[in-house]
């Protein structure tokens, strides 16, 4: 069934009716007497009586290239919808989404350097040269294809959708782990609004920073032509002593997002955007000492991550077809220095000083679709072509100035497929459905040897499908099986000869099975288990020499269940909670050495989280407080037994306040309250891991203050 029709058996005999209200947006209304929408529960007056809650908002899922119900739709989903404080908020983050559902994990090098994994996917905790396991796609177009996470900050973005397991029949090649799904708020065609922040934070033992957002959405032609805008920037606090040099490792990210919308007539709209983001760190945020916050002197590690993005969207949506064409073109460059006094002595290079890993990312993403339904059947088909192109050099510079290159890898990939979905009814509630992506994968790779360049070519025609059986007993229970699979181009290794080395393509398959159930009125209920099978997993090892080469690792299982739920015991209580366990092990080692740990690296063997919020009136103001508490399980860092650190087992904290009156909102938020220095990541430098402990602390507590404008 289409949303629509779910929508209108959801809301049956409640007293309320589903409205649309935009391409994607649904207003739940009282029949008899259509009442203003809350979009916050501090929004309510504050002396207001307790009526009988509404029924839920029922969540749509758009990752999917279709609009689906998530009680429809038959495979493991999470999303996060963004608060108004939140979408307001420069330092919401993929981090912050992380912290709310089961299954992301993160590195911890620091923002835009870290790895992005979902359900156990891991193939190494080192940025490298490959495809990451993990596509970053922003509305329709995909922003990364081997790039590490750009942290995207979520300023007036929607909510974020993460698809887990392999996505290879909707995304294509390298979607082995899932897809992050950012949607953003698209230019309202009927109204004019405008939303301001401006807030300070301090880090305990550290320094403060400031920050701000502006949103604004202007209709210049009532109905038919609006323009969006937004602008934010934040200096993040820093925390770690170098030497002298205090609280180094502080942060200042600066964005801006434009957007253009256009009904062009005929149920036909028109979206141009632009997307820009510049995240600059002073230094890095490693120490040589456990629970420490400094280290000895040292050259600064500063890094760069410029992200520019364009894309355009046309579509006709209808009440049984909807066409979408779109396009989005993606420059990424992201750059790190690192401290070469040690560890970088066999390159010849006499009193070496600094290592610069230069890398630039171009993606092109390309798509047209279409899809319907009648009665209870729904189909898609589209076309898509994606290409890649990522360029990384790695400099050593002397302290004399002298310059030597010693490594220069390029790369580009070409991935045009046809892909289809389709559901069909079998019984009452209960109906299958199929997925099938057909690929044709071009791969040309240049490498710098001793002896010079050398290029080669790889292609790779194959089909990965997708399968699911789902039964729903009644419309607010689904149960589900389903079957998933995605591909991963093979890419190249410098062989001990020092010739150039190609390796084999890795594929992923994961079987899941998953409950979710809405509790009426008052809460929901999410359990989901899967179980995959990785063969020639590649992974990205540190060399004797510092440089990361990638090499095949074997063969790994993937295992595991997870569970969220929320509660609402009274109308002014909510109560989230979650976990997940996550068994993930090489079974087949192909790496030419002994493994002391199979478990894949940077992955928590198990997480757990839990949070209560109170809502309460404050004088002419309603307010809300909010708690929550993660643990995030035992992880290590690599297959390498040299190399391998234990990491985990540690509290992630927090509290924050929410006053609201009028068109102002008042937020103030605590992180790390108990201010620990757990290790969150053992490792920083590449060239010195081998020569000593690397330990990523906790950053210490910090506390924001933000006051919030809506006009």
């Amino acid at each position: 069934m289409n949303v629509e029709q779910a929508l209108q058996r959801l809301l049956a005999g409640t007293g309320y009716r589903a409205r649309k209200v935009g391409e994607t947006a649904w207003r739940i209304e009282r029949v008899a007497a259509p009442v203003p929408v809350v979009r916050d529960p501090a929004d309510a007056p504050p002396d207001a009586t307790l009526s009988p809650a509404p029924p839920p908002v029922p969540i749509i899922v758009t990752g999917t290239k279709q609009d689906r119900l998530l009680l429809d739709l038959p495979m493991a989903v999470s999303t996060v919808t963004m608060a108004p404080h939140h979408r307001a908020d420069p330092a919401s983050n993929t981090g912050t989404v992380m912290s709310e559902m089961e299954g992301l994990a993160l590195t911890a090098l620091g923002p835009g350097r870290n790895r992005m994994f979902v359900r156990g996917v891991s193939d190494s905790a080192f940025n490298g040269e490959s495809q990451s396991t993990v596509a970053v796609v922003l509305d329709d177009s995909r922003v990364t294809y081997a790039a590490p996470d750009p942290d995207i900050r979520l300023v007036d973005v929607e909510r974020v959708e993460v698809l887990k397991g392999p996505q290879g029949s909707l995304y294509g090649i390298g979607a082995l782990g899932g897809i992050y799904h950012i949607v953003t708020r698209r230019p309202d065609l009927g109204d004019a609004s405008l939303v301001a922040s401006a807030g300070a934070m301090t880090t305990r033992s550290g320094t403060t920073g400031l920050s701000g957002s502006v949103t604004a959405n202007l209709p210049l032609v009532h109905d038919a032509v609006a323009v969006r805008l937004v602008g934010y920037t934040t200096k993040e606090p820093g925390w770690i002593d170098t030497g002298a040099r205090r609280n180094a490792n502080s942060t200042r990210v600066t964005g801006a997002r434009g957007g253009l919308g256009i009904d062009l007539g005929g149920d036909w709209r028109a979206d141009f955007s632009g997307f820009a983001q510049w995240v600059e760190s002073r230094d890095s945020r490693y120490v040589y000492e456990p629970r420490t916050l400094e280290r000895p002197a040292q050259e600064a590690e500063p890094h760069d991550n410029d992200l520019r993005h364009i894309a355009a969207r046309i579509a006709r949506t209808t009440h049984n077809v909807d066409i979408v064409l779109s396009t989005g073109m993606t420059w990424h460059e992201v750059g790190d220095t690192l401290d070469a006094t040690v560890g970088a002595e066999d390159f010849g290079v006499p009193d070496p000083l600094l290592l610069e890993d230069s890398r630039d990312y171009r993606v092109w993403d390309n798509e047209a679709r279409i899809s319907g339904h009648w009665d209870d059947y729904s189909w898609l088909v589209g076309m898509s072509h994606v290409q890649s192109r990522q360029k990384n050099i790695w400099d050593l510079t002397a302290r004399s100035g002298v310059a030597l290159v010693i490594d220069d890898d390029r790369r580009t990939t070409y991935d045009t497929a046809l892909f289809g979905n389709v559901t069909v009814p079998l019984a009452t509630g209960v109906s299958a459905e199929g997925g099938l992506r057909a690929f044709r994968s071009v791969t040309r790779e240049t490498r710098l040897l001793s002896d010079g360049p050398v290029t080669r070519k790889r292609e790779r025609n194959g089909m990965t499908p997708s399968l699911a059986l789902s039964w729903q007993p009644s419309a607010d229970q689904l149960l589900f099986v389903r079957y998933g699979s995605a591909f991963r181009q093979g890419g190249s290794d410098i062989g001990p000869d020092g010739q150039l080395e190609t390796l084999k393509s890795d594929e992923l398959a994961t079987v899941e099975m998953g409950w979710r159930q809405q509790l009426g009125r008052r809460g929901s209920l999410d359990i989901g288990a899967w179980y995959s099978w990785w063969e020639n997993l590649q992974s990205d090892l540190l060399e004797e020499n510092g440089l990361i080469e990638t090499a095949n690792a074997g063969d790994a299982t993937i295992y595991g269940w997870e569970v969220s739920a929320s509660f609402d015991p009274h109308p002014t209580w909510r109560i989230e909670a979650g976990g997940n366990f996550t068994m993930a092990k090489l079974t087949d080692n192909t790496l030419g050495f002994e493994i002391g740990d199979r478990h894949l690296p940077a992955v928590p063997e198990y997480t757990f989280r839990a949070s209560v919020r109170h809502d309460f009136p404050l004088g002419p103001a309603n307010a809300w407080v909010r708690v929550r508490a993660r643990y995030v399980g035992p992880s290590h860092l690599s297959f390498d037994p040299e190399l391998d650190r234990e990491m985990g087992n540690y509290f992630e904290t927090g509290a924050e306040f929410h006053a609201r009156t009028g068109n102002f909102e008042l937020a103030v938020a605590a992180d790390n309250l108990f201010g620990s220095k757990a290790d969150l990541f053992s490792f920083g430098n590449t060239l010195r891991l081998r020569e000593m402990e690397q330990f990523t602390p906790q950053r210490p507590r910090t506390i924001s203050v933000a006051l919030i404008g809506s006009f």
